[in-house]
């Protein structure tokens, strides 16, 4: 007999979402999901990540904290049934990174305001985590800006002054966030950013001395691995017949689908944060179709590809290529070691007792 002990302790991926509004109206930040018992709804916003608003279930508490420099006062309401952060009559200053975490799951709001910069797909940078990004400057400065600088959100990260090709980079700030990650180019003035993370998310301006240009740059956590696991339904009234269950752990706004060959065979999607995504299938061991499994976003893509002969043994051979405990271990682990963005430990214990002999 095989006892079997799993302690799991994990944060998940994030999510990216960009929002648009005019200035002068309302916005509203959506949780997509009714509050829950012991939930606890905290809205940051800013490179600083300051607290706005915070709603404790456990408490009955609601905080609004629209003081934080005056920005907001007067203009925030939060949703006491969903959590939905609303900020009323927008301007320039609203504009930024909102930050949503409830429990341990987050995702981020990338809010722009109308007037305040082009919507422009030369400003607009999307990079998966661990890759890294070039701010360019581009042919419209002038040849007398000599003066480059380059800030993220308030923060003056790097100075570029052409006139005694000099360079400043201000990595420390924020706690050193971008230590060792910034790079000036010696004769463009551009800005490279290594080594990203999803805590780079936000609004760069950059400044001459003739001209003001802001990126807004988005960086996305990589989607979890699917994994493949089998198992014989007891009732199945072949032994040839097996069910297979495609799973990811910390999927949030994506969808899992398998495929038959290249045409779509079924699908599910998750719009509200989940700790887990699974999708089964039935089929015959010796079926010679192509299956895969597809995790996927707006942004990009994980696919695992099955292989019945090497995944499990027919059903016959006593359910040993089929063992349910082994094809949770490896769902777990497997799934873990996917994901990037996130943190995690697995303390795998067994008590393999002395009747185990007794299995065969």
């Amino acid at each position: 007999m095989v006892s079997f002990c799993l302690c799991l302790w994990f944060l998940v991926g994030v999510e990216m979402k960009p929002v648009s509004v005019k200035e002068g109206d309302s916005v509203t930040l959506h949780t997509d999901r009714e509050m829950r018992n012991n939930d606890l709804v905290v809205w940051r916003f800013g490179p600083e990540n300051t607290l706005i608003a915070e709603i404790n279930v456990v408490n009955s508490s609601v905080t609004v904290n629209d003081d934080y420099d005056g920005r907001f006062r007067g203009r925030m309401k939060v949703d006491h049934q969903t959590g939905c952060l609303t900020i009323k009559n927008t301007r320039i200053e609203h504009a930024g990174r909102y930050e949503l975490q409830i429990n341990r799951m987050k995702k981020f709001f990338i809010v722009t305001v109308s007037g305040v910069f082009d919507h422009d797909d030369e400003i607009m940078k999307s990079v998966m985590e661990g890759d890294s990004v070039t701010l360019h400057t581009d042919s419209e400065m002038e040849n007398d800006d000599d003066l480059i600088l380059w800030q993220f959100g308030n923060y003056l990260i790097a100075e570029f002054n052409k006139t005694v090709n000099s360079t400043t980079v201000n990595d420390e700030v924020l706690d050193g966030r971008f230590r060792g990650r910034l790079q000036v180019d010696p004769q463009t003035g551009s800005l490279t950013i290594t080594n990203t993370r999803t805590e780079h998310t936000g609004f760069y301006p950059m400044q001459t001395n003739h001209m003001k240009k802001v990126f807004i740059l988005s960086v996305y956590s990589p989607l979890p691995v699917p994994v493949i696991f089998c198992y014989c339904p007891q009732s199945s009234s072949t032994v040839s017949r097996h069910v297979l269950l495609c799973s990811v752990l910390n999927a949030s706004q994506a969808t899992l689908s398998w495929y038959k060959g290249n045409s779509l065979f079924s699908s599910t999607s998750v719009s509200d944060f989940s700790i887990s995504l699974s999708l089964p299938l039935e089929v015959e061991y010796q079926d010679e179709n192509t299956y895969s499994c597809v995790l996927n976003n707006s942004f990009t893509e994980q696919t695992q590809r099955l292989d019945i002969s090497q995944l499990c043994y027919t059903c016959s051979d006593s359910f040993r290529g089929c063992d349910t405990v082994e094809a949770v271990i490896r769902l777990v682990a497997t799934a873990l070691v996917g994901m990037a963005a996130a943190a995690a430990i697995v303390v795998l214990v067994y008590d393999i007792r002395s009747r185990r002999a007794e299995q065969y």
